[in-house]
């Protein structure tokens, strides 16, 4: 394989690719990418890229994106107003129904995106391959889950294939009623359920940040919980780390909190030694 054919000019040097190649040949990388991270094409384009290199290179890759912005302006068109509880979207009949295919048309916009770039993708979502059965979150959110069950076997055989899943963060409840889910929880649930070496959570900020504000390379469990304690960590950050916690605590091997809006980002993350954003360990 000609990897100076397949690598971007700027992206992580040779050697180190080569090293990481072999190390996650075998293994399972979950990627989720926020929609907030995809509101421009042009990163849009950019996470195409990395994800097709991935694939050529022979990694097998889950993603989970997200798209509340896509889902904000829709609801804005028919001019309903979205109430939150907790960061979630209140989701009733009509907002699910838009929710809904907003999510499936995102999806489908980077299955044919990447077969563009030469690489099969899958969609999953609620209308299809579905894979995430849901429990009610709370009645108070209307139809908003949490992932009780997944389907490892779907997953699988997509992998097998040389093909990348795409999942929408949609379930089915045991009515085949869909429901929303929050990404950075659908994504946990899936790696968590295929065990996977890395879930990387894509957002728009460079990862977790100390007191100074300057980039925590590596981080352990009980460390993130003081700076969460010491309120280090705030708002936005804190259900990005309660799922990276909840990962590295039932199988995930560590968890990476990476800037989405740099350019290959995702590669220098998994084929460098420095990395790119904040990784989680037990």
């Amino acid at each position: 394989m000609d990897l100076t054919k397949i690598l971007p000019k700027n992206g992580p040097p040779l050697n180190e690719v080569k090293k990481y190649i072999e190390k996650y040949k075998n293994d399972l990388i979950v990627i989720k990418y926020g929609g907030n991270v995809f509101v421009d094409r042009s990163i849009f384009n950019n996470f195409i890229i990395d994800i097709s290199i991935l694939n050529k290179l022979g990694l097998s890759v889950v993603v989970i994106h997200g798209g509340g912005p896509r889902i904000k302006r829709e609801l804005d068109k028919s001019n309903i107003q979205s109430k939150f509880i907790r960061g979630l979207r209140v989701t009733d009949k009509n907002i699910i129904d838009i929710v809904e295919s907003v999510l499936i048309d995102f999806n489908n916009d980077i299955v044919s995106s990447l077969e563009k770039k030469g690489s099969e993708a899958i969609s999953i979502h609620t209308k299809k391959n579905n894979i995430i059965e849901i429990i009610p979150e709370q009645k108070e959110l209307g139809y908003v889950g949490i992932p009780n069950k997944i389907n490892n076997e779907i997953l699988l055989s997509i992998i097998k294939q040389n093909k990348i899943p795409i999942i929408s963060p949609l379930g089915l409840d045991k009515n085949n009623q869909a429901h929303n889910i929050n990404g950075d929880t659908a994504a946990m649930a899936v790696a968590k359920s295929l065990k996977s070496r890395r879930l990387l959570l894509m957002t728009n900020v460079n990862g977790v940040l100390d007191k100074e504000k300057k980039l925590i390379g590596e981080i352990s469990s009980s460390e993130i919980l003081e700076l969460v304690k010491n309120e280090t960590i705030t708002e936005g950050m804190i259900p990005k780390i309660n799922a990276s916690l909840d990962a590295v605590n039932n199988g995930v091997t560590a968890v990476g909190i990476i800037n989405g809006t740099k350019q290959h980002s995702c590669l220098w993350e998994i084929f460098s030694d420095k990395g790119s954003g904040t990784l989680i360990r037990k």
